[in-house]
């Protein structure tokens, strides 16, 4: 893009701001300026113009029907046969979610880099690789990985799976592509500068995963493997077990469009997305769009009615992804603290929300699948989030659990 066409492009969005600092850059700031406008998704401003409500008031919600252990285990043998051949032919391939960073847990470069380790290093990158491993020993087959990263965490995380011979994967087995990215913006919706050089992108969220990938051009490597499913799943929970073939073999036979793993809510409260019906389609809500009634309601067993708690670890036939992709999936509005450089070119790390980030998320993805399989696991062997550098999810809990599982830390 050239600054011509920048500026002309900028005067019909509104956006001339961007260009404020243009004639104070050498040539490399220039560029970077000029190739960063050029990176710009303009739906935003119509996102803006006309937010979709997505608070599902209005929305019949119910609980759903799902596979309990107990099923699981009397069936075990059945299902896993049917996911091994699955494996074994080909049919199922996974995605990380990797885009984060780790600033939360303390720590520079890509959250899966981080290191959970105290005796020895140990990333989650390399506990969630240590599973699929485990699966690839199984079935005799490898899983093709896509690993979704961020425009600011992509060289680094290439770097570091290249420093750590792709923790025992072929190189070949694995590939990675960039989020896709949307401009952060004041309430006003102008575009912040995050220097002088650069308008203020972000990640857009996990949801855009699939068109993302195709964007990259690994959806022709999916047909080209013959993939029929597609195992998605998120870099924060080190305990993530990918591939499973009895999940996998589950999935299949229930002739769904769509396998979830999920863990029964420990507690009304638990601050988890809940797998239930809306308007008779499976859908996810989350913790907060359910009242205290809805939370607290319970089954003539005992059991919550609205139990089961998502950990985003999801299965996905291929074919109906496809048949969505034209669609667009919500995007979901949230004010941020965003940081920026003022009128003057002085850096602002601000104390409160000042703008908006635009941010589309996996669990919307469910609705359209139309059909799906809330498929239990038990929570310590499967579900240790990190978010958290201490307390509720934390490293802290994530290393007790894994030292449960017999994970030399």
């Amino acid at each position: 893009m050239t600054y011509e066409q920048a500026k002309a492009l900028l005067k019909e969005k509104g956006q001339g701001q961007l260009l404020r600092f243009y004639d104070d850059l050498d040539e490399g700031g220039k560029a970077r300026l000029l190739a960063g406008i050029g990176k710009i998704d303009w739906s935003f401003a119509d996102v803006l113009a006309h937010p979709e409500d997505l608070s599902g008031r209005g929305s019949r919600v119910e609980p759903i029907a799902g596979m309990r252990l107990p099923e699981i285990e009397r069936r075990r043998t059945e299902f896993e046969e049917i996911g091994v051949r699955a494996i074994r032919e080909g049919k199922v391939a996974a995605v990380l979610l990797a885009g984060g960073q780790g600033t939360r847990l303390g720590a520079d470069g890509p959250k899966g880099a981080y290191n959970i380790g105290l005796t020895r290093p140990l990333s989650i990158f390399a506990c969630q690789m240590k599973n699929l491993l485990e699966v690839v020993g199984r079935c005799g087959a490898y899983v093709p990985l896509y690993i979704m990263t961020s425009e600011k965490n992509d060289a680094q995380t290439r770097a570091f799976w290249k420093e750590h011979g792709y923790f025992g994967y072929p190189e070949s087995e694995v590939a990675f592509f960039e989020q896709e990215m949307a401009p952060a913006v004041g309430f006003d919706g102008k575009i912040y500068l995050e220097e002088k050089d650069a308008p203020a992108l972000s990640p857009n969220g996990n949801g855009g995963w699939f068109s993302s990938m195709s964007r990259a051009g690994l959806t022709a490597d999916l047909r080209r493997r013959g993939a029929e499913w597609i195992n998605v799943y998120a870099v924060d929970n080190v305990l993530q077990r990918i591939a499973d073939p009895v999940f996998v073999g589950a999935t299949i036979a229930a002739g769904v469009n769509c396998g979830a793993k999920v863990v029964c809510k420990s507690c009304p409260e638990e601050k988890v997305g809940v797998l239930c019906l809306e308007n008779g389609r499976p859908a996810i809500i989350e913790y907060y769009e359910l009242t205290p009634e809805m939370a607290g309601q319970r089954e003539a067993d005992g059991s919550l009615s609205y139990l089961y708690g998502v950990i985003l670890n999801y299965l996905f036939r291929i074919e109906k992804l496809k048949e969505i992709s034209g669609r667009r999936i919500p995007v979901h509005i949230v004010k941020k603290k965003i940081g920026h450089v003022d009128e003057r070119g002085q850096a602002v790390k601000p104390e409160r929300e000042n703008g908006f980030k635009f941010e589309t998320l996996a669990v919307d993805l469910i609705k359209p699948m139309e059909s799906v399989l809330p498929f239990e696991v038990a929570r310590e062997r499967e579900f240790a989030p990190v978010k958290n550098r201490t307390g509720t999810d934390s490293v802290d809990s994530a290393r007790v659990l894994l030292e449960k599982n017999g994970i030399v830390l």
